[in-house]
């Protein structure tokens, strides 16, 4: 007996140790896994990717089986009366026959306007291409600089023999500044505020000379620009003088007892003050004609833009017209027997009216969708069906029928879909498991990022970006590191799948966004090494991992 224990003592020891070798070697493991996948480091890492062009596509997927009776309900899409009726029964027919035909005429109406429509925006585009071309802008915006320097050229000739007209009048013996002195104190005035202005109309006449006379027609165009501005308000400074001397010489001609003495310069200022304002109308005028022009070319671009928007509508209207016209004809989804069929002429029919059945021998596939993905399905949408029973199967199909009722079980509303099988397998049998994707739209040649580099605040989507790519990770750690924050650029979204989320505006192809953004881990406390003659280490109110060894006696 004693020897019986002495041996279980034995035994125990030597598991202890063999056990606390293997926890150690657990710890130092778990210990360098952990340091190595997880970053203590406290710095954000950042995955960035080029924007690039791609296809998406958005579908909605659905299971079911496929169908061990091969027939259909032929239902017409809307309400009418019927005005072709194009089988009977028993009659064999292929893909896409007529069945029949509803009354149509409003829904005909319909597209030939959209057509119209269509028609007038294409007009309009190539109107305003012509427009707003690169020639037609130049040459207009050539003519304005060219009928601005005109202009200047012009009132530069009259401005020079209107200053010398006044500067002569001003000094003849009835308007002299001693006629002036010799009437009263108010005469005095008008002929110094008449002398002022003169002198300060001269005085921007000689500084305008100075660059009027370097200037030519081929000269940069901000120099012209800078010229008829400059020639403008010098115009302008000389119907100032023109007035004050037309109010001096009035005055005068008032006071004198001769006053026909001074009609010779009352029609000589009239006649300078009609030819300076011609001139300023003009100057103003090109200077109008020279912005109008440049903002043309400004805006030709978005005038371009919004027609050809225009446009786009206009053939999604027409697009949308002929759908709705193709809603009045029941045709055959594939090919099969007519059965079940005693529509004629003048009946009324409805979505919920089954005029007919069709059987084949075409294999389908019946999928339960639930409220929210059927209304996102349309009879004829393409879809791929796979089986389970079948790995490595992939056989494409088109919706032929979809349930108008729904069935509800639980609180869920379901409906049924029928898909036909594009092609036939053998090795597929009734009843077989199936899985559907339904494609409901897709987009070829878009800009497409991954639904992780889209983010939101406040109902706005945006992307972060550094402005390009970041230097590459050096410690063997997924991610760069940035040392300031990406910034925010706000795009527009458009169509989406699982996977990735198109951008209509707000970033171009080529440009670097943050796909994924790596936050810090926590730093979590080591826990102490148990003891090989202890308890596990740990602190109050924290359970210390791993296996606890217990002391020996």
């Amino acid at each position: 007996m004693k020897n019986f224990i002495n041996k279980i003592k034995l035994y125990i020891v030597k598991h202890k140790i063999i056990s606390a070798i293997i926890f150690l070697a657990i710890i130092l493991i778990g210990y360098f896994v952990h340091g190595k996948l997880t970053s203590t480091s406290g710095d954000t890492r950042y995955i960035t990717a080029a924007v690039a062009k791609g296809t998406i596509i958005a579908s909605v997927s659905g299971t079911g089986q496929v169908s061990d009776v091969n027939q259909i309900d032929l239902k017409p899409k809307i309400s009418g009366d019927v005005v072709y009726v194009g089988v009977k029964n028993g009659d064999k027919v292929n893909t896409g026959t007529l069945i029949l035909g509803l009354d149509a005429k409003d829904a005909e109406k319909a597209v030939r306007d959209a057509q119209t429509n269509l028609d007038s925006a294409n007009l309009a585009l190539k109107k305003i291409q012509i427009q707003n071309s690169d020639e037609n802008i130049n040459a207009g915006l050539v003519k304005a600089y060219d009928d601005g320097f005109n202009a200047v050229v012009d009132t530069f000739h009259d401005l020079n023999s209107t200053l010398a007209g006044i500067d002569t009048m001003l000094a003849a013996n009835n308007l002299s500044d001693n006629a002036a002195r010799d009437d009263s104190i108010l005469a005095q005035n008008y002929r110094r505020s008449a002398q002022t202005d003169y002198y300060s109309a001269k005085t921007a006449f000689d500084q305008n000379s100075i660059d009027y006379k370097n200037l030519n027609n081929s000269s940069p165009k901000s120099d012209i620009e800078n010229i008829i501005k400059k020639t403008y308000d010098t115009t302008k400074l000389l119907g100032s003088a023109l007035k004050s001397t037309s109010d001096f010489v009035d005055f005068m001609a008032k006071e004198s007892n001769n006053s026909s003495a001074f009609s010779s310069y009352q029609t000589t200022l009239a006649t300078y003050t009609n030819t300076n304002n011609t001139h300023l109308a003009a100057l103003l005028s090109a200077e109008t004609n020279i912005n109008n022009n440049k903002d043309s070319s400004e805006n030709s671009s978005l005038d371009i833009q919004s027609a050809q928007l225009s446009v786009t509508q206009k053939e999604n209207a027409l697009q949308d017209a002929k759908d709705n016209l193709s809603d009045y004809f029941v045709r055959a989804p594939f090919a099969g027997t007519i059965t079940n069929f005693n529509i004629k002429k003048s009946d009324s029919v409805s979505p919920s009216t089954a005029v007919g059945t069709l059987i084949t021998t075409q294999q389908l596939a019946l999928i339960s969708l639930n409220e929210v993905d059927v209304a996102k399905i349309k009879i004829g949408q393409k879809a791929t069906l796979t089986f389970d029973a079948v790995p490595g199967l992939t056989i494409s199909g088109a919706v032929s029928e979809i349930d108008s009722i729904g069935t509800v079980a639980q609180g869920v509303v379901t409906y049924d879909v029928k898909i036909n099988f594009d092609t036939q397998d053998e090795r597929v049998k009734p009843s077989m498991s199936v899985s559907a994707a339904i494609i409901t739209d897709i987009k070829q040649d878009v800009l497409t990022v991954p639904n992780s580099a889209i983010k939101s605040t406040n109902g706005q989507s945006y992307v972060e970006s550094f402005g390009g790519p970041l230097p590459p990770p050096t410690d063997g750690l997924l991610g760069s590191i940035s040392k300031v924050a990406p910034n925010k650029i706000p795009v527009e979204v458009g169509l989406s799948n699982d996977s990735e989320t198109e951008i209509t505006s707000g970033i171009n192809e080529g440009d670097e966004i943050v796909t994924r953004t790596i936050l810090p881990s926590s730093t979590v406390p080591a826990a102490a090494a148990p003891s090989l003659f202890g308890s596990g280490g740990g602190g109050a109110n924290r359970g210390g991992g791993g296996v606890r060894i217990p002391a020996g006696r």
